[in-house]
């Protein structure tokens, strides 16, 4: 959540990076903006910042005709106070000390509380105008030293954080400190950049470094003069060559970034997928040491939130049922703050797009606690949080994914989750070579049905009018299109603002039933499977009611349309895969009333792409 920017240069203005790179950030979802430069012709940190989007920020940047060889920037998500001007970042003590921060301050009280009594006043509600208070307090009165003035302050603060912080008296440096947010450097000629995320610097270098937890960093033009880890051990990071393509970042010729993401599916599919169809269903996939550890497990547990939870959900039946293993799925959120019975047999299974989703993050911390010590990450972003503190790590090929609500990543993990459980179906003896054979040739065939899939965009852009001026939906689904509807729901809630709710389509007579009338529009997923009978029983109790029926069926259904049931069929049932197909058309169902609605579609109110705060 919230997206950091900062440049140091040795002559030219850094203005057209930060505006450029909060551009760029503007995914990770944001209700404020802000740039401050440290002006060489006024001798002052100048700062501008506007509530709503960065083009707004950016004209007043313009107009004001803001200039600096060095400057950091923000994009805020609120939390601590509300959306206005003074709780926007940058913050500034005193016209000496700026800083931009993502995450929180879990002390800020207390800080706050010790900060006033020290006579300093606060003009925002935010726990960000600690920081600028506290490093200047210790500049001025301890070392007139801005790293230590950071480090000092920082080993005050509790909670996650990243730092960005510049120094009126010091307009040749700039300090940055991470503790449980992402944060990079990336290295330029005679520049240095800071981002939240490669995609804000990739435009400018593609030469970056990535900030360990603990890390305070002393930068210049010239890159990193000093860095200090979590132990205060002078250190260095590796600088990475990102390989992450600008064309990605770009809209190209879709009205959005979900649209586009939409439409990438079976590329993104077939990339994850190669994995497992050049290589094989082994166990190497996972990391070098997975085969000894995949010989140890006897049960697994997935921790995630969100949509990587719904992905988690279906990857369970997939693992019961394949590698007849058990699996226990929870949200990350709720987990770490429960008492757990530990299994140092029992691997732990992290799922998240950014790799950086705090939750996640923390339960995984809480996991290794217990005494779990073998651990797997599912993620999409190289070198982030999440697979470096995991035993083994895995990465989903679905590329740069920009609007806020997942699409390509979602479908990305459900092909890793089910290449692990054939995997693992394959080294516990219960998968033959015939069937490993099969998996593989679903695998293959599964791009283009997903293709098939999106052609039904017409269809279901229809079903979008209709459901554009009701207050609520249900999405009903059975067994392994359980999770499915889960994933409906939550889409149409995120981009439409529409409440929706899912159930399991037996659930329906033990209460949601009650809420089935005519302007109660009930999504089901019904594909020819084992369920299918069981499913139209429910869905007769639906139309019993007088509730409008949406069916997501198969070709080879027997289904047939009447006054108040629709239908769309999918390709033909495609057996094991065939909840990834149905997941298009609920994205695409989502995305065309939300179109209708005239909403936000990449950057939903109040939501964030990368998670970093609890």
């Amino acid at each position: 959540m919230c997206g950091i920017v900062g440049a140091i240069r040795s002559q030219a203005n850094v203005v057209d990076f930060l505006t450029d790179g909060l551009k760029r950030l503007e995914y990770r979802g944001y209700d404020s903006s802000g740039i401050a430069v440290f002006s060489e012709q006024e001798n002052k940190i100048k700062r501008v910042r506007r509530v709503g989007r960065v083009a707004l920020m950016e004209e007043a940047v313009k107009q004001k005709g803001l200039t600096g060889h060095i400057g950091i920037g923000h994009t805020r998500w609120a939390t601590h106070g509300g959306v206005t001007e003074p709780n926007a970042h940058p913050h500034i003590s005193g016209g000496l000390i700026s800083v931009v921060h993502n995450g929180i301050i879990e002390n800020f009280e207390a800080e706050r509380t010790r900060l006033q009594a020290l006579g300093y006043e606060f003009e925002s509600q935010t726990d960000t105008e600690v920081i600028a208070h506290s490093v200047r307090h210790e500049y001025d009165n301890n070392s007139k030293n801005l790293y230590q003035a950071v480090q000092t302050a920082c080993s005050r603060f509790h909670g996650a954080f990243a730092i960005a912080v510049m120094c009126h008296d010091d307009p040749e440096h700039m300090v940055v400190a991470r503790m449980g947010c992402p944060l990079l450097v990336a290295f330029g000629d005679d520049e240095t950049f800071i981002a939240s995320d490669v995609s804000a610097v990739i435009a400018f270098t593609r030469r970056v470094s990535y900030l360990e937890d603990g890390d305070i960093a002393l930068l210049s033009a010239n890159g990193i003069e000093l860095l200090i880890d979590k132990d205060g051990n002078q250190t260095n990071r590796v600088v990475k060559t990102s390989e992450l393509s600008l064309a990605s970042l770009e809209l190209g010729g879709y009205s959005h970034f979900m649209q586009k993401e939409i439409n990438e599916q079976p590329r993104a599919v077939a990339d994850t997928a190669e994995i497992f169809l050049d290589g094989g269903f082994v166990p190497q996939n996972f990391g070098e040491t997975a085969p000894e550890i995949f010989k140890q497990i006897n049960s697994i547990k997935i921790l995630a939130c969100g949509t990587s939870y719904y992905a988690a959900l279906t990857g369970k039946y997939w693992l019961e049922s394949i590698a007849k293993i058990r699996c226990d799925v929870e949200i990350a959120s709720e987990y770490r703050y429960r008492d757990v019975i530990a299994d140092p047999n029992e691997l732990i299974v992290t799922i998240s797009q950014s790799g950086e989703t705090l939750d996640t993050m923390e339960a995984l911390k809480y996991a290794q606690q217990q005494g779990h010590e073998y651990s797997l990450s599912i993620c999409n972003v190289m070198e982030s949080a999440l697979p470096r503190a995991s035993t083994l790590a895995i990465y989903t090929r679905a590329g740069a994914e920009i609007g806020v609500a997942s699409t390509k990543a979602f479908t990305t993990q459900l092909v890793i989750l089910f290449g692990l459980a054939v995997t693992l179906g394959k080294m516990r003896g219960l998968v033959s070579d015939d069937e490993m054979v099969g998996y593989a040739d679903d695998l293959r065939q599964l791009p283009g049905s997903i293709q098939h899939a999106l052609n039904l965009e017409p269809q279901l852009a229809t079903w979008a009018k209709a459901f554009a001026t009701k207050p609520s939906a249900l999405f009903l689904g059975r067994g392994i299109h359980y999770p499915i509807a889960l994933e409906g729901a939550l889409k149409l809630k995120e981009l439409t603002y529409i409440h929706a709710e899912a159930y399991p389509a037996g659930e329906l007579k033990h209460g949601p039933l009650a809420l089935v009338d005519e302007n109660m529009p009930v999504v089901v997923i019904a594909p020819n499977d084992k369920l299918l009978d069981k499913v139209k029983a429910n869905m007769q109790e639906v139309g019993a009611r007088g509730g409008e029926l949406f069916v997501l069926s198969d070709l080879d259904s027997d289904f047939h349309e009447s006054d108040g049931v629709h239908i769309i069929r999918t390709p033909r049932h495609i057996g094991v895969l065939s909840p990834i197909v149905h997941t298009i058309a609920v994205q695409l169902l989502s995305y065309h009333v939300a179109l209708v609605r005239g909403t936000d579609v990449d950057k939903p109110r109040n939501l964030a792409k990368s998670v970093t705060v609890e």
